[in-house]
């Protein structure tokens, strides 16, 4: 059965050889996301200034994901909480657990905790599948930007409360 909690400095080390392992694909790839040339200080630093999850299988941490504040240091694009720095152990193999992570982080946290309307995050439009998975995650599109990462980031939104507009009066 899975865990989830923080994470803790003290998962640092465990949290960047996840990370590294995880997104080499996207280094192959070529795209230039931030946790994919993480070093230890840079994990560190989204500990201690992101609200960052793990989630344990047997003691292991086998998935993480962080979500950055629209009061924080580097807030999303939206104000409401922006998802990043998602990864899971690519030799848990297809078990779902990163697909459980980010419900668990969507609906227990940012939903249900936070009371937020929505949430947020950004990918890479060179990626060849997530932002076809972010969709079918009911992800919508909602705008791109150059970062000067060598890609465009686009940038996508799951509202948790449709508001019809006659409702607003």
């Amino acid at each position: 059965m899975a865990d989830f909690r923080m994470a803790a400095q003290e998962d640092a080390p465990a949290l960047l050889e996840l990370t590294l392992r995880a997104y080499e694909p996207i280094r192959q790839l070529g795209i230039n996301f931030a946790a994919a040339t993480a070093d230890l200080d840079l994990v560190r630093k989204n500990i201690r200034e992101n609200m960052c999850f793990v989630m344990e299988e047997d003691g292991k941490i086998v998935s993480t994901i962080s979500a950055r504040m629209p009061w924080g240091p580097s807030p999303g694009p939206f104000g409401v909480p922006h998802l990043w720095w998602f990864a899971s152990d690519p030799d848990v193999g297809r078990k779902g657990v990163g697909r459980e992570m980010i419900t668990w982080c969507e609906e227990v946290i940012i939903r249900d905790t936070l009371k937020s309307p929505a949430v947020s995050l950004g990918t890479a439009d060179r990626h060849p599948w997530l932002i076809e998975m972010y969709k079918r995650r009911h992800y919508e599109i909602q705008g791109s930007k150059d970062l000067g990462r060598g890609h465009i980031t686009i940038y996508m939104k799951k509202d948790f409360i449709k508001v019809n507009p006659e409702d607003r009066n």
